[in-house]
């Protein structure tokens, strides 16, 4: 219960400083349910986001990897 009203909570107060970025002029029902689609959409949106970087470290942190196991196989196995 306490994260449903922590999403009205964050909603009206991110629809409040949205509309008034805006210059939109609506009732407090429209601006919270605005806000809270937002926050909905937003944090979508963050979380696609962060997926992408993920996974584009991930891919990182494997080529270097796999860098490190070349480097070590010529230098223990070919001996140069």
């Amino acid at each position: 219960m306490p994260s449903i009203l922590l999403l009205v909570l964050i909603g009206a107060a991110a629809g409040y400083l949205a509309k008034r970025l805006m210059g939109l002029d609506t009732d407090v029902p429209t601006t919270i349910f605005l806000g809270i689609l937002g926050a909905v959409l937003g944090s979508f949106g963050l979380r696609l986001l962060l997926t992408a970087a993920h996974w584009f470290a991930l891919l990182v942190v494997a080529v270097l990897g796999a860098m490190l196991l070349v480097w070590l196989w010529r230098v223990l196995v070919e001996g140069r």
